[in-house]
């Protein structure tokens, strides 16, 4: 498998993964034409995405699915309650739910669930014979339900949002701080890192923080607090609000 993050932040978040017979994306939350342009410089074609898997339905998940799904029709994968919700005002879309497991040919997905301030949002598990992908974002925490699922897998996809001093100093309000901060918020950088030395072994071959905070956090922050936790010479990379990491083959 191979797997590529296009834009991850506040303001957009985009992920292409791909199998030796599909290509998808999970989420589409910045605009049709940046990921256009993103996957034609990894000598992708946008008409080649075949499914698009949802995590939750927040704007920065969600924005560019309509023109990307009216331009290239691919499938886009939700829950039950994620389809309910956005029917109304996405009747034409393409869904298909899925609210447990899935298998595309030599592709096993599996889902799991996170913890954030929608009525529902996915954590999601792709395996293909010995590679393994884990994509965990927006959520306050990881069920322990979820460890044995999620441990020794090739590469993590994890959300590392927020420095908790940065973020309790900065000029968000109070409330928002609260959110962010809760069981439905986001992971910041120590419970990413402590989720991920629970989970990491022998297998695992990279690590890529996503949905880093442009206001409360740091890369140099968020890199060191997961490196000094993470003691195996595992490759740890940051993800961008306008740039996509380069494209990991496990």
């Amino acid at each position: 498998m191979k797997a590529s993050v296009l834009a991850s932040g506040s303001k957009g978040n985009c992920t292409y993964i791909e199998t030796r017979q599909h290509k998808f994306l999970v989420d589409l939350g910045t605009t049709s034409l940046y990921v256009e342009k993103k996957l034609k410089e990894l000598s992708v074609e946008p008409s080649e995405i075949e499914a698009i898997f949802l995590t939750h339905t927040h704007v920065d998940h969600i924005s560019g699915l309509r023109v990307f799904i009216k331009k290239y029709h691919p499938t886009l994968y939700v829950s039950e309650i994620m389809y309910r919700e956005m029917r109304q005002s996405f009747p034409d879309f393409p869904y298909q739910m899925i609210d447990d497991s899935l298998t595309l040919d030599e592709l096993k997905l599996t889902v799991f669930k996170t913890s954030h301030d929608v009525d529902d949002s996915n954590g999601y598990l792709f395996e293909e014979e010995n590679s393994s992908i884990v994509y965990i974002t927006d959520t306050g925490y990881l069920n322990q339900k979820y460890f044995p699922l999620l441990k020794n897998r090739s590469l993590y996809i994890m959300e590392s949002n927020h420095d908790i001093q940065l973020l309790m100093e900065g000029s968000y309000p109070y409330h928002l701080k609260q959110r962010i901060l809760g069981d439905r918020g986001h992971l910041s950088n120590k419970d990413s890192s402590y989720y991920l030395s629970k989970l990491i072994g022998p297998d695992t071959k990279e690590i890529i923080l996503i949905h880093l905070s442009e206001e409360n956090n740091d890369e140099t922050i968020a890199y060191q607090t997961c490196a000094e936790k993470i003691t195996q010479n595992i490759p740890i990379v940051i993800s961008h609000q306008k740039e996509h990491t380069e494209l990991v083959e496990i």
